[in-house]
């Protein structure tokens, strides 16, 4: 579902259980945060069992339904003796899976013969391998060797039981010193009701996540884009007449983001834990609103190897895809640098949360015009100029003042400098 999914809703099954289907025949619809998405059958087969329900939150690479795959796929015996744990098992409720075929979603490969400091014969890890048990489910189950050790009797008893374990979740080891919301009784004030809807609510997660996980610093700039904006007016009309396309500021900005990337690779950046990970593409997202004011983030992807007119042609694609709410998973996935071009509301200056896991995000307000002191080889003198800010919020953890400072001084410049006799 992209590289920033962490979980999703399910929507609709299409596909009932004890129902047969043909392989990529859509089993059911899952939403996530940005797009909804169809998940097709790996292969055909026959649905024996679902483990959720229509909007049950799914965490990624849980499993959520049991396929009997046909024989060309997996053998009918293995699929059969599978389905009959599955429905032998005890349920939990609201157990939430994940749609791989059975041979992928109950495999597991047992290789050591400790985890977590608690011992396996290899006796135990033969037996827990045939029957598909994985090490968590083995540390779960009663021993009563020596000094702790589970027996071959231990394990057979429990399979008998009908594996109890099978799906409970470990227990939660709460850290006295994390961050915990205090239970304020706040005045709330009255009104209307308004519930939520999905979309916003992951919003609302991913940006307190951001700002808690995140230090966040803004630096702000302004530059003069006088020559950009009196190219982009005179050659505006032409350029759509020649290549079927508007040509808006959002490419022209993409362009000049891709340059300063280039130049400060390190803010091309997201952090796993203690480590950073440089991206070798620049994939630059463009926070865009929906008409339903949500916002969605699709990806120029490759922007420092394009040209202004394929910059605009996938600027104008992705937008009209917004819109239209025909954005897939891959349109709005990989991004490794965000911009917010906050002017299209009109707003000057912007503070922007920074878009995890990336390192940094760009805010572009309003084009304004407005007198400015510039140098001439008369001297100084007043003119009209047409000036913007900038505003580079980033990840101190990993992006000190300097590199933030010079990246964002480095964007201005580059627009400050657009060629305005170049051909379209």
């Amino acid at each position: 579902m992209g590289e920033s999914i962490t979980e999703g809703t399910i929507i609709n099954w299409l596909i009932a259980e004890g129902d047969s289907f043909e392989e990529g025949d859509i089993i059911l619809e899952v939403a996530t945060d940005k797009v909804d998405n169809e998940v097709p059958a790996p292969a055909s087969g026959k649905l024996v069992k679902t483990l959720c329900q229509a909007k049950d939150v799914v965490p990624v690479g849980d499993t959520i339904a049991i396929l009997e795959i046909s024989e060309e796929v997996t053998t009918s015996k293995k699929d059969a003796v599978i389905a009959d744990e599955v429905k032998d098992a005890p349920q939990i409720p609201k157990k939430i899976t994940h749609p791989k075929p059975i041979k992928q979603a109950t495999t597991y490969t047992i290789t050591a013969d400790k985890v977590d400091g608690t011992f396996f014969s290899p006796l135990i890890l033969s037996i827990a391998k045939s029957h598909h048990i994985s090490f968590e489910e083995l540390a779960r189950i009663p021993a009563t060797g020596k000094e702790g050790r589970l027996r071959k009797s231990d394990v057979f008893q429990y399979i008998e039981q009908g594996r109890p374990f099978k799906f409970a979740q470990p227990a939660i080891q709460h850290d006295p010193t994390a961050y915990r919301i205090p239970q304020l009784n706040l005045d709330k004030g009255k009104g209307k009701i308004i519930e939520m809807d999905r979309m916003r609510q992951m919003i609302a997660d991913h940006m307190v996540y951001s700002k808690h996980t995140s230090p966040h610093v803004t630096a702000y700039v302004e530059a003069d884009l006088t020559n950009m904006v009196n190219w982009r007016n005179t050659n505006k009309a032409a350029f759509q007449k020649k290549y079927g396309e508007k040509l808006t500021f959002t490419p022209l900005f993409v362009e000049a983001v891709a340059k300063a990337i280039k130049d400060f690779p390190n803010i091309n950046a997201s952090v796993d834990g203690n480590t950073i990970i440089l991206k070798e593409e620049i994939n630059i997202g463009m926070a865009t609103a929906l008409p339903n004011g949500n916002l969605i983030v699709p990806v120029v992807r490759n922007a420092d190897q394009k040209g202004l007119t394929q910059l605009a042609k996938d600027v104008n694609l992705l937008v009209d895809k917004s819109r239209n709410n025909k954005l897939s998973s891959d349109d709005i996935s990989g991004s490794t640098f965000t911009i917010s071009n906050v002017g299209t509301f009109g707003s000057v200056m912007g503070t922007p949360i920074i878009n995890q896991p990336e390192v940094a995000i760009l805010a572009l307000g309003i084009i304004k015009k407005r007198a400015e002191v510039i140098e001439t080889e008369q001297g100084d003198e007043i003119a009209i100029r047409s000036m913007m800010y900038l505003s580079l919020s980033f990840d101190h953890r990993v992006v000190d003042g300097f590199l933030g400072g010079s990246f964002l001084r480095r964007v201005g410049d580059y627009l400050e400098q657009f060629n305005d006799t170049q051909k379209i």
